[in-house]
């Protein structure tokens, strides 16, 4: 076939299947159209999975008459103006493209009125060409309909899912620019029914309760925005939002909504951040509820990278990370409420902050042998005065607080107090080791030995020593003082066996040491032992959780016993 220059309107189409890759990608275009114009309310309606109609109304500023035309040439805008403007851009919109794409596969028809004139515009396009123009009664604002989506684009039709599937892509698109701008008042209708309202009130927190629920708004915690009063724009950047309480976890991350300058994105890196913030906190395959917007200067950030203007590139990556893991870090550790006995089903759990514990006291365990006291540091979360009541299933310390009775998990939580102590022994390089009389030769496979080879001086940190002793053969000639007398050789092969490079080393065997240190479920305690294990954990900093992100404790309060003997 011969070299030739392919029709204008095969090229049309071919470019607007960068930008309209389905009916939500129309959806999102004009409502971020409407942010950029003002607009206080914006109205979206659609029929038919968006492929018979998308309406989108807003009270914004308007397309002048002059103007409406030029509006739907490629690459024709008012929101950048030369190249340096590429370099700062605060509008969601910029690259001209929406319009024309739109209009390129699709029926379009358009009303808007710009607010130093009497009388609005009608205009009407079909395969991207103007069929009708004339002057029609409008308030300030713009009004889009949008008809017959992809019907004269039948390859891009096929691959369309059910009409469920696109309009919950549509509602997605609609919610999460409703969490990014609450003062904005949002109505969502589709094929005729309101699916959403929100109130525009400016409170993030009414927005959530529209889009999520009443259940997930009671358990989200606001992030505090920290003052960089001095400091450089580069390492300032502003951090705010909610993320839920680990008690409302989901399965997916649906509900991981993140923004820079309330634009949203799919950042890998902005997702990690957060998501190893909840590090301890959730159980493995859970993950967080979060509406999350980084605010800095348009110049740190290109959002120039696609045509659908969802990923971004950061100038400073390492001082975004930082500042969001921080962020909601801060909040969870400063609101992270004991969960109630309700939630004892829930994923819950704790970060892992440095902390000094002091071993129990027992008879039957030298483990729990009192050492030599230490200050322990000031808790961000404290507990309240507990009272010990007894044992339940020889697994679970029954303890009354002024608010209520507690039940503790005594091996989650001999395992946070260990856990803490582990690591830090480590920081300091004071972990205590056990020599063995005889070195103990250690078999692998060869999958576990180049495990074994890389991460030995991560295993003597915490105070094994090992050394190669022939094929596939080590020699071990010291453990850590906590496993003496353990099974520390399971415990490496259940590390080897996690695979190298998968996680943080140095988390996963201070981990392992604990779990594998620690009191077990079933194991009688004494009186003694149980006071001075609760004593411990008002010790940590945040004693909600074991290192896995299991609770360690859960709550009756006084009204919830009040109201199950029916004395409220």
């Amino acid at each position: 076939m011969p070299i030739r220059v392919l029709d204008p309107q095969l090229v049309a189409r071919i470019a607007a299947g960068e930008v309209v890759e389905r009916p939500a990608s129309v959806v999102k275009e004009l409502v971020e159209n409407s942010l950029d114009a003002g607009s206080s309310q914006i109205s979206v309606e659609v029929r038919g999975g968006g492929v018979s109609l998308i309406r989108v109304m807003d009270n914004g500023s308007g397309i002048p008459s002059a103007e409406i035309e030029l509006a739907f040439d490629r690459y024709a805008t008012s929101k950048i103006g030369s190249v340096d403007d590429l370099e700062s851009i605060s509008s969601l919109g910029f690259r001209g493209e929406a319009l024309p794409s739109i209009a390129a596969v699709a029926q379009v028809d358009i009303v808007t009125r710009a607010a130093d004139e009497s009388a609005g515009t009608y205009l009407s396009l079909q395969d991207g060409k103007v069929v009708n123009r004339e002057s029609q009664g409008r308030s300030q604002g713009t009004t889009v309909t949008v008809k017959n989506l992809f019907r004269k684009v039948p390859a891009r039709l096929k691959f369309l899912k059910s009409l469920a599937t696109e309009n919950s892509h549509m509602a997605n698109v609609v919610s999460r620019y409703a969490l990014a701008f609450p003062e904005v008042k949002f109505a969502l209708f589709i094929d005729g029914r309101a699916t959403l309202r929100t109130p525009g009130s400016g409170r993030l927190i009414d927005s959530i309760i529209e889009v999520y629920g009443l259940d997930v708004a009671q358990n989200m915690l606001e992030i505090e925005a920290e003052r960089w009063e001095g400091r450089p724009a580069i390492s300032s950047p502003q951090v705010t939002g909610m993320v839920g309480s680990p008690s409302i976890s989901r399965s997916n991350r649906d509900y991981l909504s993140l923004f820079v300058n309330r634009r949203w994105t799919n950042s890998r890196l902005l997702a990690w951040a957060v998501e190893e913030a909840y590090h301890g906190l959730l159980m493995q395959g859970k993950h967080p509820v979060a509406i999350i917007n980084i605010s800095l200067s348009p110049g740190e950030v290109d959002v120039n990278i696609h045509p659908t203007k969802t990923e971004v590139k950061f100038h400073h990556e390492h001082a975004v990370f930082s500042a969001v893991q921080k962020a909601v870090r801060q909040a969870l550790i400063k609101l992270m409420p004991v969960p109630k006995i309700e939630e004892v089903a829930t994923a819950y759990g704790a970060p892992s902050v440095p902390g000094q514990g002091l071993p129990l006291s027992a008879e039957a365990d030298s483990r729990l042998i009192p050492s030599s006291p230490v200050t322990a540091p000031t808790p961000a979360v404290t507990l309240p005065a507990l009272r010990i009541l007894g044992q339940l299933s020889s697994s679970y310390i029954i303890a009354e607080g002024p608010d209520g009775l507690y039940l503790i998990d005594q091996h989650a939580a001999h395992e946070r107090i260990l856990f803490e102590k582990i690591k830090d022994q480590r920081s300091r390089q004071a972990v205590e080791v056990q020599g063995l009389l005889e070195p103990v030769t250690f078999e692998v496979s060869p999958q576990q030995e180049a495990v074994l080879k890389s991460q030995c001086a991560n295993l003597a940190e915490f105070g094994f020593s090992i050394e190669p002793f022939g094929e596939r053969t080590f020699l071990v000639r010291a453990v850590p003082a906590l496993l003496s007398g353990k099974d520390w050789a399971g415990m490496v092969r259940e590390l080897l066996d996690s695979g190298g490079d998968k996680g943080d080393w140095r988390e996963k065997i201070a981990i392992s040491m604990a779990c594998h240190s620690a009191v077990k479920a079933g194991q009688v305690l004494t009186d003694d032992e149980m006071r001075e294990l609760v004593r411990q954990l008002e010790q940590i900093a945040i004693p909600h959780t074991c290192p896995h992100g299991r609770p360690t404790m859960i709550h009756l309060s006084l009204g919830q016993l009040r109201k199950e003997f029916g004395r409220s």
